[in-house]
């Protein structure tokens, strides 16, 4: 069995301008100050000599390989999203970038908020704009109810609530 899997599919390429903001400065923290560190020390490691026994070279050899992969992605990623950050032409109505109060059949709520790939935060319910659930809500109002087919099984929901405010700063 070989170590072959498929691509993933490709996600959303929307983000909103915080997410954007934040992918930057992860690019900008591992490109300026993260990697000229670990430069240096695989540079001091590999001056210690025989390389192929030195730990220390081998864990920032890689260590570096990490950093320059996530470097690439960042920025092919940076080159192909889409930010958004205005308010859809129906508010009323569930779109990327919104806080969407559910309540489900045992009659708990819950918020979470729509967001790209890129920006998931489980901490804080905030949910890809390609996960099943959001997929479910996209164009439902508030009244509406919906049943989506979760990896735990479909389960029932009824939108109490969208806005496009976060409701943690009211």
């Amino acid at each position: 069995m070989g170590r072959w899997r498929p691509p993933a599919p490709r996600s959303s390429p929307y983000i909103t301008q915080a997410g954007a903001d934040a992918l930057r400065a992860e690019l900008d923290e591992l490109w300026r100050r993260k990697r000229p560190e670990v430069t240096r020390a695989l540079s001091e490691a590999a001056a210690e000599g025989d390389r192929s026994e030195n730990a220390e070279y081998i864990y920032r050899k890689k260590q570096l390989a990490e950093i320059d992969r996530r470097v690439r992605y960042l920025r092919k990623r940076l080159d192909v999203v889409t930010v958004v950050n205005s308010t859809p032409s129906d508010p009323g109505r569930v779109f990327f970038g919104a806080w969407v109060r559910l309540e489900d059949e045992d009659g708990s709520e819950v918020v979470y908020r729509i967001v790209g790939a890129d920006e998931l935060l489980p901490s804080r319910n905030w949910i890809s704009m390609d996960s099943p659930l959001a997929r479910a809500l996209m164009r439902r109002r508030a009244g509406d109810e919906l049943e989506a087919d979760l990896p735990a099984g479909k389960k029932w929901f009824l939108v109490a609530e969208v806005s496009y405010k976060d409701p943690s700063r009211d």
